[in-house]
């Protein structure tokens, strides 16, 4: 009896495994992941040979890309711009790293929700990922695109692109038309934000350089607070 309640158990693993596989090669999503991985493991290569070669700014931008993914594009920007990072330097980075962020949780998103597969310890995640994009949906419906467009670029918290990519998949959007729209409204946001920083900088470090730094390392904090704060209220809801 061991043996016939085993095997059933086994062959269903089995064919699970064999269907993700098939996903991940033909569907739209598992193709999506699989460009997010692969940009994410050049981009930590990346980040490594920075950190053999040029270790104090690699250690800037460590801190930067870390800043970002905790806390969003302004916040991880403002650090960069904080330590002296120019132009060149922040919006590729801030680019890169939402592209990564967004090629990654879109389709482990997709596939959890299809139960492809299932990843415990993302489970609360998701979950108040989707609430909060249920909760924008309408607004965003009632525009379509340029309403998903607009909510991606929006400069205020949970309206980024990881949410925005979940909204266009819970409104039905293609993968690959959902990607572009949120992609090219993060690319948008980023440069607003990357002029209003810039110029803040520029116009405080005139007085004093240190007064800059100062600044902008408070600017940074608020926004990690405000993050915070927003992500509390919102789980207390």
């Amino acid at each position: 009896m061991g043996e016939t309640t085993e095997q059933p158990a086994s062959e269903l693993n089995s064919q699970q495994r064999n269907q993700l596989k098939r996903t991940l090669l033909t569907s739209s999503e598992g193709r999506l992941l699989l460009i997010g991985v692969a940009l994410a493991f050049i981009y930590t290569f990346w980040l490594g040979v920075k950190l053999l070669f040029s270790p104090e700014e690699s250690q800037v931008l460590i801190g930067m890309t870390a800043t970002g993914i905790m806390f969003g594009r302004a916040a991880g920007m403002a650090f960069g711009y904080s330590l002296g990072l120019g132009h060149s330097t922040v919006i590729p980075i801030c680019i890169i790293i939402e592209t990564i962020l967004v090629l990654i949780f879109y389709p482990l998103f997709v596939l959890s929700w299809r139960h492809l597969l299932v990843i415990n310890w993302l489970k609360n995640t998701f979950e108040r990922i989707q609430k909060s994009a249920e909760i924008h949906k309408d607004k965003v419906q009632r525009y379509g695109i340029i309403g998903l467009f607009v909510f991606v670029w929006f400069p205020f918290w949970m309206t980024g692109p990881v949410v925005g990519c979940v909204i266009g998949f819970l409104l039905g959007l293609r993968a690959w038309l959902n990607m572009t729209v949120v992609l090219t409204g993060t690319c948008v946001a980023i440069f607003g934000w990357a002029f209003f920083l810039h110029e803040f900088h520029d116009r405080v470090a005139s007085y004093s350089s240190y007064a800059a730094m100062v600044l902008m390392a408070l600017l940074v904090i608020i926004l990690i607070v405000g993050h915070l704060l927003h992500q509390t209220l919102h789980e207390n809801k």
